[in-house]
């Protein structure tokens, strides 16, 4: 599957939205009990939507904070691999930091749009001389009504799958 590619024909085409939310779940099984919906952005960059489920809930009933950063972290890699063929580089997250600032009492969604220039520069172009980049990412979350509930800080560290030294 060309993720990529995927990626842009699901901002025009509701078939394709569809068949990547069916498709995700299977490629990332850790992510599937969240009941996690990624929508691309018109302009580029990734929604993902976190259902207020009874799963994804605490124990005083708000969308616990776990779910959140899971949010996130496939928020914002979604939003890197968008630009990145993941046949040529391996993304891996190396850090992962959340800010907390508001109880989700709602269904939340997580919005990262790092754009294309971004990645060419801070990514792709400094991998050329080097083994391995640091590509750090910010994410927001929101409630339906618009509350920021939290903001995500994840590093990834991207090369290219010649540099790679264990086995997958």
């Amino acid at each position: 599957m060309n993720l990529p590619a995927l990626l842009a024909e699901a901002r025009t085409s509701a078939w394709k939205r569809w068949l990547l939310n069916a498709t995700l779940p299977w490629m990332i099984p850790f992510n599937r009990p969240h009941g996690f919906k990624v929508v691309p952005l018109p302009a580029g960059g990734i929604s993902v939507r976190v259902p207020y489920w009874r799963i994804n809930r605490n124990h005083i009933k708000g969308i616990h904070a776990c779910a959140l950063a899971t949010a996130a972290e496939m928020c914002s890699g979604l939003s890197v691999l968008e630009h990145l063929d993941p046949k040529r580089y391996r993304l891996i997250m190396r850090s992962l930091h959340m800010d907390y600032h508001y109880q989700a009492k709602r269904e939340a969604t997580a919005t990262c749009a790092p754009g294309a220039e971004l990645i060419r520069t801070t990514v792709v172009e400094p991998l050329a001389a080097a083994e391995a980049v640091d590509h750090v990412s910010t994410v927001q979350l929101h409630d339906r009504d618009g509350r920021h509930l939290a903001t995500g800080t994840i590093t990834w560290q991207v090369k290219g799958w010649g540099s790679v030294r264990t086995k997958v």
